[in-house]
């Protein structure tokens, strides 16, 4: 890495820290997602003695990680973070400092990998702390009715990795967007659209649908956090590593997408 390019990173990285809404972001995003998986974890805490034998026999692993990790919370979460990373571009282009940035910095694609990489990284390090303290706190709450998991448990250490990589993924996501469509709202709501409301119009009862909810960030979430077997058949299952797949294929398709807009589009 040479010196310029590690002045582009440390330049990036002071914008993003210089907006005073940037901290208040990351604090009410993370506030949330730990509202809503423990709302549901005390909900269960306090309904465990009346809930039948079979749920019982089956929360441990399957409920107790529905709680560390609720679809609300992931739908929250991917929604905060696919919007601060639209921003990161977005905010740029509507106050017209990307152009005081191509000014002084010609090569665009530098400075839109210079981008990427400090989302990348906040973002690792967010959406693993919010994972990690929503894992903790859920299961120490459970652990009072005896049904919490450690985070050794088979399957848990993927999960909590699963649920801290959305935050990256739907980052560069909201990037990529923000970078092809230089428009807050159309963003914001593409952005939406992609991540939370195409998954709820499609489920896995046929082969097309399946493959296409497969396709989708949040569809890859669920696979990556489902611990132990499924309570109920499965028509059409898919593998971890396809799972896995599909994070690192929309990680690095909304960079190339990123890459290509700034480059070719004027400002």
């Amino acid at each position: 890495m040479n010196a310029r390019f590690r002045d582009l990173l440390a330049a990036e990285w002071m914008k993003l820290w210089s907006l005073r809404s940037t901290p208040w972001a990351f604090g009410v995003g993370a506030f949330a997602v730990l509202g809503v998986n423990l709302n549901a974890t005390f909900a269960d805490y306090r309904n465990y003695p009346h809930y039948a034998q079979g749920i019982r026999e089956l929360f441990v692993p399957i409920w107790a990680m529905r709680d560390a990790f609720t679809l609300g919370g992931a739908m929250v979460f991917m929604l905060a973070t696919g919007s601060i990373g639209a921003l990161v571009i977005v905010g740029e282009y509507g106050t017209g400092q990307i152009r005081t940035t191509f000014a002084a910095v010609p090569d665009r694609r530098a400075v839109t990998a210079a981008k990427t990489l400090v989302l990348s990284g906040v973002m690792l390090g967010y959406g693993a702390l919010v994972a990690a303290v929503s894992f903790t706190a859920t299961q120490a709450v459970l652990s009072g009715r005896g049904v919490g998991m450690s985070i050794d448990y088979p399957g848990a250490p993927a999960a909590v990795a699963a649920s801290a990589l959305l935050a990256p993924v739907c980052a560069l996501v909201g990037f990529g967007l923000g970078a092809l469509l230089r428009h807050t709202a159309t963003t914001i709501v593409t952005l939406t659209g992609v991540l939370l409301l195409l998954p709820a119009l499609v489920d896995d009862r046929s082969r097309w649908s399946a493959t296409l909810l497969h396709a989708l960030p949040q569809g890859a979430w669920r696979r990556l956090t489902q611990v132990g077997d499924s309570p109920v058949p499965v028509d059409f299952p898919w593998t971890t590593g396809g799972a896995w797949t599909v994070y690192a294929a929309w990680s690095l398709g909304a960079v190339v997408v990123a890459l290509i807009a700034v480059h070719r589009r004027d400002v």
